[in-house]
């Protein structure tokens, strides 16, 4: 029998193998401007559009507009030191907490899986969206759209995937800060939008203070430096997502049978891994009928003890150390590296 890691690892090298693909796709935009929170959301903004494809949409290597956010966040205390996979909660709680990512490499853009985000909405389940600077870029109005929504819960997910247990100290930074700084252009345009068409001003973080470590990988020295930067490091204990047809119905109870209470489960909604919706609505009619409810990250780092490792992994340490040599020279895509230069 195949070992479990093994096959992990390899889904995750055909999700992102499948992000690397040339363009096939023609792609169109729409210039309406971004929600200014759930009410306001337009309805052809619910529905999918031609841009929303995967590799639909031109590439831009190039960094952002700015690479320096305007907020700076605190440094954490020694303590919050580390990667966060679970939340110890007390007796009788079982809330979990779902979580998808959004993110692409240098070399591609990926998508915007719109039947995910909008069974979200249909059913009022509050979720995080660990988001790539890059991807806010290349789907700015969708970005917006999400970050304007109460319902959502931004995080950090580096700006082109960057592997934060290969990179450099000075490419690690980029990756996060250019993403605090293209959030915070993306927040500046909503509230001029509300504020030029008399909407009252949505209520939005200044920048994400969560951040997910891009293939799950670091170093004591990254977990320092994101530390610094005032990011608590968010992981998962549940990987949802399998590397075939993720339609399967057999599958969604599968995944429910490896949820504890204060779980963090594993989602993308970039179009990469297939039948995301599916296995979505499965696993929360499982969880529901099971007892459980649903929080943000943030809600549920409030309601008990984080967990926290010194390690990123799937599910197990060292299970995802083979894809440091499949992405390029630093995880991005690129085969060459570009330090001291501007990508």
């Amino acid at each position: 029998m195949v070992n479990a890691g093994i096959r992990l690892c390899f889904f995750i090298f055909c999700v992102i193998m499948a992000c690397c693909l040339s363009p096939l796709a023609a792609w169109s935009r729409t210039d309406e401007p971004a929600s200014m929170g759930d009410a306001h959301i337009s309805e052809r903004l619910r529905q999918g559009t031609p841009a929303d494809l995967r590799r639909a949409l031109p590439n831009n290597g190039a960094p952002p507009e700015r690479r320096l956010p305007h907020v700076q966040l605190q440094p954490l205390p020694p303590q919050e030191d580390g990667t966060i996979r679970r939340v110890l909660l007390p007796e009788g709680t079982k809330a979990v907490a779902l979580t998808f990512d959004l993110c692409e490499l240098a070399t591609t853009t990926t998508g915007y899986d719109v039947d995910t985000i909008n069974f979200l909405r249909r059913e009022h389940i509050p979720a995080t969206l660990f988001i790539g600077g890059k991807w806010m870029r290349s789907h700015a109005e969708r970005a917006k759209q999400l970050m304007a929504d109460p319902l959502f819960e931004i995080g950090n997910h580096a700006w082109s995937h960057g592997n934060f247990g290969i990179m450099d100290p000075q490419s690690m930074r980029d990756q996060v800060l250019w993403t605090q700084a293209e959030y915070e252009i993306l927040r500046e345009g909503i509230l001029r939008s509300a504020a030029e068409n008399g909407a009252s001003l949505p209520d939005i973080a200044a920048v994400p203070n969560l951040f997910r470590l891009p293939y799950g990988r670091c170093t004591d020295q990254s977990l320092a430096l994101l530390a610094h930067l005032g990011l608590r490091v968010i992981q998962w204990d549940v990987v949802a997502e399998a590397m075939d047809d993720n339609s399967r119905p057999e599958l969604a109870a599968e995944v429910a049978r490896r949820v504890r209470p204060g779980s963090i489960l594993l989602f993308h909604a970039n179009r990469v891994p297939k039948g995301t919706a599916a296995l979505l609505s499965g696993v929360v009619r499982e969880l529901r009928d099971r007892g459980y409810h649903f929080v943000t990250v943030g809600k549920l780092l409030t309601m008990g003890q984080p967990l926290r490792t010194r390690d990123g992994y799937f599910n197990k340490p060292g299970d995802n150390k083979a894809l440091d040599i499949r992405f390029g020279v630093d995880g991005t895509g690129r085969r060459a590296s570009t330090k001291g230069k501007a990508e």
